[in-house]
């Protein structure tokens, strides 16, 4: 979800669970607000209170945070099963259970901040967050600072310690597709997604490829639930995610009956955890966090809690994204 900048286009078949096995994430269909207003959204910790002094790996972080104990997480809390909030308001999900894992072997808590996607790589120049997690694709753009669609450079760019792996979908209204089985498809179609993500990226490479008089029609908004409501309306024809997202609207919005996916999921690319270039300290010392609860099979049980062991990595990994 700040996620995603174009890759090399590959077909892939489900890197991820398919929806069924997403279904253990619950039914809920969630509103987290993807917008950065601080009397909407208080901040959420994941973590716990152990002292850094006894975490396995406290040592490796940066002295100031470790001797702070938070760790200020950047995130649009509207991407469920990934991050969202609970009938409670609490953020739950994905990636604030991985970051609790890493919590423990830090020995800090990571602070889920929400912010708009397409802002939260700002937010780490300007030091509002010190990571950004929230379904973000790794890929070089992003690690160069550079703006997938002018290739003008727009940034210092990220390192990201990688995770998970995950394609992008389309999905449309349940026995409505208008025919959309690819994204060749969408030539004289309107399209809902979320700005600043890879599925605008490929729509406006698509969008060049239309012939004269079937122009795609692209409506980006600041969060992938605004997305889904559109298409949910019938103002458009299709709505475009990453895969588990996809997946988990499939099966929960409506009771199952408002979307279906449609096609092959394309982009398989890494997710990541964004961190300043000049953060190297804190970088090295989270994929040594991450290693850690690969190797101890906490990893794998919080993928298999939220249907995603299909898009399991056997090793974290910086910048592996293309």
């Amino acid at each position: 979800m700040t996620a995603r900048s174009t890759r090399r286009t590959t077909a892939a078949h489900s890197r991820l669970a398919a929806a069924g096995a997403i279904a253990v994430a619950g039914a809920l269909l969630l509103t987290g607000c993807g917008d950065q207003t601080k009397d909407k959204d208080k901040d959420t910790s994941s973590g716990n209170s152990s002292s850094a002094n006894s975490a396995p790996l406290a040592a490796k972080l940066p002295a100031a945070i470790r001797d702070k104990g938070v760790v200020k997480v950047g995130s649009d809390i509207a991407y469920a099963p990934v991050e969202f909030k609970d009938k409670s308001g609490t953020v739950v999900g994905l990636d604030p259970d991985v970051a609790a894992a890493l919590g423990k072997q830090l020995g800090v808590t990571f602070q889920f901040e929400n912010g708009t996607f397409d802002a939260l790589l700002t937010g780490i120049r300007s030091s509002r967050y010190d990571i950004a997690m929230s379904a973000m694709t790794d890929n070089k753009s992003r690690q160069d600072g550079v703006d997938p669609t002018t290739g003008k450079k727009v940034g210092e760019g990220v390192d990201f310690v990688d995770y998970l792996t995950a394609g992008v979908s389309i999905y449309t209204r349940k026995g409505d597709t208008e025919n959309i089985t690819s994204w060749s498809d969408l030539c004289g179609k309107k399209i809902a997604l979320e700005r600043g993500t890879v599925s605008q990226d490929l729509a406006k490479a698509e969008a060049k490829k239309c012939p004269s008089g079937k122009k795609l029609t692209i409506e980006a908004f600041d969060d992938d639930q605004q997305a889904q409501t559109r298409l949910r309306s019938g103002g458009v024809d299709a709505a475009s995610s990453d895969f588990p997202v996809a997946a988990y609207a499939v099966k929960t919005s409506g009771g199952g009956k408002d979307f279906q996916v449609v096609g092959e999921q394309v982009e398989a690319a890494p997710y990541g955890i964004a961190v300043g270039k000049s953060n190297t300290q804190l970088r090295d010392a989270l994929q040594a966090a991450m290693n850690a609860i690969i190797k101890s099979g906490e990893y794998q049980k919080i993928l298999e809690k939220w249907g995603a062991q299909d898009g399991a990595v056997k090793e974290s990994v910086v910048n592996g994204g293309k």
